[in-house]
């Protein structure tokens, strides 16, 4: 019999994205349970269809009020208690250095627990891991714990597709205000590669849908995971803002163009071997985590059209 793994990842999209690889290659090798935030149910059906998935939205993983205790959903905390050591894991893990990640290892119930200990979290470890170096992709943290655990990788990493169609999605939405590039911006960019022949499907938030009615653009506005995969299927390529939607796209092989804002390249560029990328202009509180020190986020609204269009063009060179 497989042993039981149960694997902690409470925070957005992009960070579930970026696990699947990870997931995808430990399903061989154990029952796999994930504590997840609810999109989780329908992204596993389409990235990892044997996982199984406990939805958890995790008070600390709110941008504001995250240590308002008496606001915290505790009925909802004891129930998602309650179903993990129900399911009785072997072995528990955290792909982050967060102690409250590692409290709920240690309460699963699992004998074994690893992971990235900080503050003195590690006495609720059984198998502490080294940090892996500050400028490494959000991945090394996976791949450690995919070490550690002795998975071999079975998954091959997602390849170029060949596009014959010069298909190209465009997602201009972002989960915070700082990390999107202007749409009148996008809308230029659109245009641009219109103009070049590709065919563009243009997904967004539904806060934007009214700015690209008057653009001409009838956009796509996801209402789910489900939704936004079908719409990411439309292109062989993805352009976007350093979002939950690149890393998504990334993991169904298409490559990717991410147009960076406060955050730092290096650890948050989407996981394709295509993968190209724009930086943030520079700003001495970068990375800020999203808490911008100034009135406006110079950092991605001083990154202009032409710059950003001449990287796109040279990203998508030899496939006109």
């Amino acid at each position: 019999m497989k042993k039981r793994l149960l694997v902690t990842e409470f925070w957005g999209l992009g960070d579930l994205a970026i696990a699947s690889e990870f997931l995808q290659n430990a399903i061989k090798d154990f029952d796999v349970l994930l504590v997840a935030k609810p999109y989780a149910v329908d992204l596993g059906k389409e990235l990892w269809p044997k996982v199984q998935v406990v939805p958890f939205v995790a008070p600390w993983t709110s941008f504001r009020g995250k240590y308002q205790l008496h606001k915290w959903p505790w009925p909802e905390l004891k129930s998602m208690l309650h179903r993990v050591r129900g399911f009785q894991p072997d072995i528990a893990i955290s792909g982050r250095w967060d102690p409250r990640d590692h409290l709920i290892l240690a309460l699963s119930g699992a004998t074994k627990r690893v992971g990235f200990p900080r503050k003195g979290s590690g006495l609720l470890l059984t198998q502490s891991l080294s940090r892996v170096p500050e400028d490494a992709p959000r991945t090394a943290q996976w791949k450690a714990l995919q070490k550690a655990l002795q998975i071999t990788p079975s998954v091959p990493p997602p390849r170029p597709l060949v596009d014959e169609s010069k298909s190209l999605v465009i997602h201009t939405g972002a989960a915070q205000a700082v990390r999107v590039w202007p749409l009148d911006r996008y809308a230029r960019l659109a245009d641009h590669l219109t103009r070049r022949g590709w065919s563009i499907t243009v997904l967004c938030d539904q806060d934007q849908k009214s700015s690209w009615l008057n653009y001409g653009v009838s956009p796509i506005v996801p209402s789910n995971p489900t939704e936004l995969i079908c719409g990411l299927k439309t292109g062989s390529f993805f352009i976007g803002n350093d979002s939950g939607p690149g890393h998504l796209a990334a993991a169904l092989g298409r490559p990717t163009f991410t147009i960076f804002g406060p955050q730092r390249p290096e650890w948050f560029l989407p996981n394709h071997p295509s993968a190209a990328w724009i930086e943030g202009k520079p700003c001495p509180h970068k990375p800020c985590f999203d808490y911008c020190q100034f009135p406006r986020p110079n950092c991605i609204l001083d990154l202009t059209y032409e710059e950003v269009m001449a990287k796109v063009d040279q990203w998508l060179e030899g496939h006109d």
